[in-house]
């Protein structure tokens, strides 16, 4: 029978029939015991005896299919009947007290009232201990500590959000989430070694290629380690371990300890090494190869400085005790089908229903749209479409008829969906858009999505009134981010001038629970058949189109029908799980079975670029995005970093705010400060630039907030202290010169001033730099600071260096900016390095300078300077002005100059060589426009790098209409003329120049997916220049996605040819560019 039968509250059926339809029921059978199963509990209650010291207790046998709250309940009915402190059970109500439980020596709390007894973790424990009763005490409510509450502030102050908020829920799952994310937080701390939390040194798991193991002589490295006054040069080999760095250091000294300033009554285990001038340490048992600073010193050239000094007092790093109860490990996990049917149970003893016993169609009743500002156009009518998605596929959709456009528009009607309740997967949304009517347009204007199954997996009843979303108007800011804003389950906060709808969904006497998975998969035979040959050939032409190439519904029916098939192929998996119907509940519990016993994607090797995909908006199920976490827990804390970004955005497209993903990023995070440090700023920059998702970055930086110890805290503290200081400065200057172009002395007079004065009255004295957390930036160098003339006016501003163990007396140079959205400029950069990652596999290094850059809130953020690098435009310019632009040799002056002898000189070149044919290949494959002289620049060692990425994937800049780009990427005769060539002419050098670009872009090709699949999951974010499919199908064209190796070879050698044919075009683009004095993005950092 259809549960809408006995308990529809709302409806046609009838609820006061309920109990003559229970007595035609069939009794417990023994297939349904142990559903019914009665459990023993020993409650010890709030109150106590009249002079008695133990409290009162009550044993109950709790039915296993009670909910908490009915339990708790009955536990206070009893205290009643029992004439216990009948004061007390008169004044209060179960809901001023809460369930705890010790489990291990940790008390725990049962958290959810709706859930079902026998599902709950501590019933699990005792029977694992064959207990034959449980105790449970109900503990009055505890109120909130005025230093908890001091302690919270604090945080949202850091997190930028008030967590405690809940004014715009219509749920608990805010505080829920909170109070779950507890559990997995308590265990990383205490599986946290505080030593290597506090030192955090940062690995690599790469292997050690040829091109840097050619730099090391016979397998050894000279370090050179500073003891206090003195320093030590020492020859170690490079799979010796910090600690035997550490023995070695101590050996040599071990006669002169006196003399260098080491104590007697100390030993090698009380120090640790430390990169000087960092805030980076070598430590653990791990090779001194396989540490990323002397990875980078070996690139560089560079002799390794190391610093002797006492461990870190892990004490610093102490977390604040917490108030809550760590809660029960089950919470929000519902019981089987076999335990939630009706099916011969006894009604009167049914506390729970199973949707999977709902056969209705769902339905929604629609009552009305209310808005307080009526649009002008008197003529418009509106109507509601409402559309049941589950990820990016369309489940149902139904809409109302149209009405005129009023204060209040009331429909009052049901729409009923052709999908029956049963058939609802968690995560299904009901996503509800108001569309308007003029004439014969029509365009849809406002938007919200009720999750119809909650966090708790129960189905949503009752009323619901929704502030919705505007849609943005085509070319309005918040266009480019509408994509994933429309996926958001969030309601407006602004509830005073937006859009409201009020729908209504069926109400019932019980919950009705989605339940656990079933055991046993249906219709397996016809998934078990083997694929015959004739359709092998098409099975593989499907599996090797890239993730931009649409499956048609053949493809799906193929791959469906075949699934046994394609779970042996782990790359089949994103394409066999978006055939799944997931409107299906008979093919999601097979999808699941299927995934819970295939061994492939556990046994197989790390593919980093499938596990994201399937972490990318089309995949809402919970199982499938597990399973893509779970891969990825095998990455080190180097390719975790490497990936963060598209992580943190891939957040957005979870349905719950719990998820093993938020789990995955909390756990890495609480386990290296370097990974906690850029989690923090990629979570607060989208906090306080999306509306739509704040709630959940809040809870998930709360979490890592609240155990990442005092001494994290502190410096997140500072560092926020120092942006919010800027800001303002710069929001003041840009005041200053409103509509005026040049930047006067005054103005830089007035900077100065004010920064003189920020700096005495309480700007932190050191502060961790933003987008380099091994750097400590100290006072500022007031006389070296300035606004720059460019069009949002950034500031210009140089620190001193605050570690005393600094070799270099330069400034840390910072690049501070308001008014720009910088995250496309860290995504550009972020590929850059995933780039040189790809290249270093090959043994190719292309000396890349990925520079740093970081948002630090909405359009601000921080750009490191580059010292000693000056931009193209700069050198032209300071010899004979703009009519450097013509002069070939100019560049190649400027190289030799900077270089004090000949052999310097030939090393300039050979790394210009590198880096340029390392940028043009990225600059085209990633379609890098608006390339001119001022965001192009050269390091004084010949190190070419290209900066500003405000135009990319060929979204090319145009000037009346005519595209400003001529040729694919940027190869002008100076930069030839530097490789030793001149128009059609060749060169050693330049030939070496060509077979390093057909390297690295042959190899980028064999890694087109992931670079497909990077830029995917980042259509969402909200960048003007990514928002549609069609900008990532550049990338498809420009690596020549489909051809042969040598076409794509032939390609990439006819493009280099228009570089050198059309070079004079770009000369000529650049001299108006120093004529008219185009100033655009970072301007000249140089100067």
């Amino acid at each position: 029978m259809d549960p809408h039968t006995i308990c529809a509250a709302s409806g046609e059926e009838d609820c006061g029939a309920l109990s003559r339809t229970r007595r035609r029921r069939k009794g417990i059978t023994s297939a349904s015991l142990s559903a019914m199963d009665q459990i023993t509990i020993e409650f010890i209650l709030p109150t106590t005896p009249k002079n008695g010291l133990s409290p009162h207790t009550t044993l109950l046998e709790v039915p296993g299919n009670w909910t908490v709250e009915q339990v708790k309940a009955q536990v206070w009915l009893r205290a009643v009947a029992s004439n216990f402190s009948p004061d007390f059970y008169h004044k209060f109500s179960p809901d001023h007290c809460i369930l705890l439980y010790m489990k291990k020596g940790t008390l725990c709390e049962i958290y959810d009232k709706h859930q079902v007894f026998q599902t709950l973790d501590c019933i699990r424990y005792w029977r694992a201990l064959k207990k034959d009763v449980g105790r449970i005490s109900l503990v009055f409510r505890p109120p909130q500590q005025d230093e908890a509450l001091r302690y919270q502030r604090f945080l949202n102050q850091l997190i930028g959000y008030d967590v405690t908020d809940v004014s715009n829920v219509h749920d608990d799952e805010l505080e829920f989430t909170r109070r779950k994310l507890l559990t997995p937080r308590r265990n990383e701390l205490q599986e946290r070694d505080p030593r290597l939390y506090a030192v955090d040194p940062w690995l690599t798991d790469r292997p050690l290629r040829d091109h840097l193991l050619s730099k090391v002589m016979n397998g050894h490295l000279l370090v050179v380690i500073h003891i206090f006054t003195t320093s030590q040069t020492i020859k170690v080999s490079i799979d010796s371990t910090p600690e035997q760095v550490l023995a070695s250091v101590f050996a040599k000294t071990a006669n002169k300890r006196a003399l260098v300033g080491i104590p007697d009554d100390v030993c090698e285990s009380d120090f640790v090494l430390r990169v000087c001038g960092r805030y980076e340490y070598l430590y653990g048992d791990r090779p001194l190869q396989d540490f990323s600073w002397i990875r980078r010193c070996l690139k560089n050239g560079e002799e390794i400085h190391l610093v002797l000094e006492k461990l870190p007092d892990t004490d610093l790093d102490q977390v604040q005790k917490e108030d809550w109860a760590q809660v029960d490990d089950c919470t929000g996990v519902a019981g089987t089908h076999e335990q939630l049917t009706i099916d011969e149970k006894d009604h009167e003893r049914v506390f729970t229903i199973s949707m999977w016993d709902c056969n209705r169609k769902f339905r929604v009743k629609v009552l009305g749209i209310d808005i307080p500002l009526l649009p002008r156009n008197p003529d418009l009518t509106v109507y509601i479409e409402a559309s049941i998605f589950h990820g990016q596929q369309l489940l149902a959709q139904e809409r109302t008829t149209s009405k005129p456009f009023m204060e209040e528009v009331l429909w009052n009607t049901w729409l009923e969906f052709d999908i029956k309740i049963r058939d609802l997967p968690k995560g299904a949304r009901l996503n509800l858009q108001v569309g308007s009517k003029v004439t014969h347009k029509t365009r849809l204007q406002y938007y919200v999505n009720l999750l119809l199954v909650d966090h708790r997996s129960l189905l949503r009843q009752g009323e619901f009134v929704l502030h919705m979303w505007k849609i943005p108007e085509k070319g309005e800011e918040s266009s480019s981010s509408v994509n994933a804003d429309k996926l958001t389950s969030a309601t407006n906060p602004d509830k005073a001038s937006s859009m409201a709808v009020a729908v209504s969904l069926d109400k019932y006497c019980y919950p009705v629970v989605l339940p656990k998975k079933d055991s046993g998969e249906p219709g397996g035979e016809r998934g078990q058949r083997e694929m015959p040959n004739h359709l092998r050939k098409q099975f593989e032409a499907i599996l090797a189109k890239d993730p931009l190439h649409p499956l048609s519904p053949e493809d799906k029916e193929l791959l469906w029908h075949f699934r046994h098939e394609c779970m042996r192929h782990p790359r089949a998996y994103p394409k066999l799980l978006a055939s799944v119907r997931w409107g299906r509940q008979e093919d999601v519990q097979a999808a699941h079975a299927m995934l819970e016993r295939s061994s492939a994607w556990d046994s197989s090797g790390l593919d980093v670029g499938l596990a994201l995909q399937m972490l990318d908006c089309n995949y809402s199920d919970a199982q499938v995005r597990s399973m893509a976490v779970r891969k990825l827990e095998t990455l080190g804390g180097d390719d975790v970093l490497r990936y963060l970004l598209q992580l943190v955005q891939a957040v957005k497209f979870e349905p719950y705010h719990d998820s093993a993903l938020v789990r995955f990023l909390l756990k890495r995070a609480l386990r290296s400060k370097r990974i906690g440090h850029f989690l923090f700023w990629f979570l607060r920059s989208e906090i306080v630039q999306s509306l739509h998702y704040q709630q959940r970055y809040a809870v998930l930086l709360e979490a890592y907030l609240r155990g990442c110890g005092d001494a994290m805290l502190t410096d997140f503290h500072k560092q926020v202290e120092v942006t919010e200081a800027l800001q303002k400065v710069t929001r003041e200057m840009k005041a200053m010169l409103a509509d005026k172009y040049d930047v006067s002395s005054q103005v830089v007079f007035q900077l100065r001033q004010t920064l003189e004065a920020l700096q005495s009255s309480g700007l932190p004295q050191t502060f961790r730099v933003p987008y380099d957390p091994g750097l400590r930036a100290g006072t500022l160098m007031i006389e070296q600071c300035k606004v720059m003339a460019s069009k949002k006016r950034p500031l210009w501003l140089q620190f001193k260096r605050a570690d005393p163990s600094s070799l270099s007396s330069d400034p840390i140079g910072i690049i501070f900016k308001d008014g720009d959205d910088l995250r496309q400029d860290m995504l550009i950069l972020q590929i850059l390095l995933i780039m040189e990652s790809i290249w270093e596999t090959e043994s190719l290094d292309l000396y890349l300078l990925p520079y740093g850059c970081i948002s630090t809130g909405n359009r601000i953020g921080m750009i490191e300077i580059v010292k000693d690098a000056a931009t193209i435009a700069n050198i032209q310019q300071s010899v004979v002005g703009s009519r450097g632009a013509f002069k070939d040799e100019i560049l190649n002056q400027w190289l030799r100059d900077k270089c004090v002898n000949e052999d310097r000189f030939q090393q300039a070149v050979e790394r210009f060589l590198y880096s340029c044919g390392g940028y043009c290949v990225a600059t085209y494959v990633l379609g890098i426009g608006d390339r001119h002289n001022d965001n192009i620049m050269i390091t004084e060692s010949g190190n070419l790098f290209h900066i500003d990425f405000g135009h990319i994937l060929g979204n090319y800049k145009s000037f009346m209409g005519i595209s400003k780009e001529w040729v694919p990427f940027v190869l002008t005769p100076d930069f030839l003329y530097v490789m030793g060539t001149a128009g059609k002419k060749s060169s050693p050098h330049f030939q070496k120049f060509q077979d390093v670009c057909v390297k690295a872009y042959l190899a980028l090709r064999h890694h087109t997916n992931q670079l497909i699949i990077l830029f995917s999951m980042m259509l969402m974010t909200g960048m003007p220049q990514l928002t549609s499919k069609e900008d990532i199908d550049y990338i498809r064209e420009a690596l020549t996605v489909g051809r042969s190796e040598e076409e794509a070879e032939r390609h990439l050698l006819e493009q280099i040819e228009i570089c050198r044919e059309k070079g004079w075009m770009v000369q000529i683009n650049w001299f108006v560019h120093l004529v008219l004095g185009i100033k655009q993005g970072v301007e000249k950092r140089s100067t």
